[in-house]
């Protein structure tokens, strides 16, 4: 049995490698290395995420193509990040702005699944850049960290 503990201490590696560093493509690179994709962390990550949303304390609200949830509010545990993962299966959601950045762990579930064209591993999205989340292909869960949790959701 997993707990969200356990995903919080796996994940707080990763947060504190990107903790006070720009978001932005030096990082992303970095992530890849450090924390790729067939690598331990990330596939421990992984399996703790698809067994939290199978006990039911991952990804409880949403339905159909999207089930979401945040797991951990920004705080000094994980080095100022909160923590958030998604379960899309081939859709576009809203649009919305990030003030702080993102970090996105993709995960793909189905082999040709994408998140904004991208495949598994790390996806940094800088200050104040916007996107509408888009997995195609099929099903990927998909974790990002919000620097001070800061998100906005817009009309576009």
């Amino acid at each position: 049995m997993t707990t969200p503990m356990q995903l919080q201490q796996l994940v707080e590696p990763v947060a504190h490698f990107a903790q006070g560093r720009a978001l932005d493509a030096a990082l992303q690179g970095e992530l890849n290395l450090k924390f790729p994709p067939d690598g331990g962390q990330f596939q421990r990550i992984r399996e703790t995420c698809h067994a939290g949303i199978a006990a039911g304390w991952l990804c409880g609200e949403g339905d159909g193509k999207r089930r979401f949830g945040r797991i951990f509010e920004a705080g000094e545990a994980l080095h100022g990040f909160s923590v958030d993962v998604v379960d899309i299966t081939d859709l576009v959601g809203n649009h919305h702005r990030h003030p702080t950045g993102e970090i996105d762990m993709i995960m793909p579930v189905d082999a040709a699944a994408r998140f904004d064209d991208y495949g598994a591993g790390w996806l940094v999205y800088p200050r104040d850049s916007g996107h509408r989340p888009t997995v195609s292909g099929g099903r990927a869960l998909i974790l990002y960290l919000l620097p001070e949790g800061r998100i906005e959701w817009t009309r576009e």
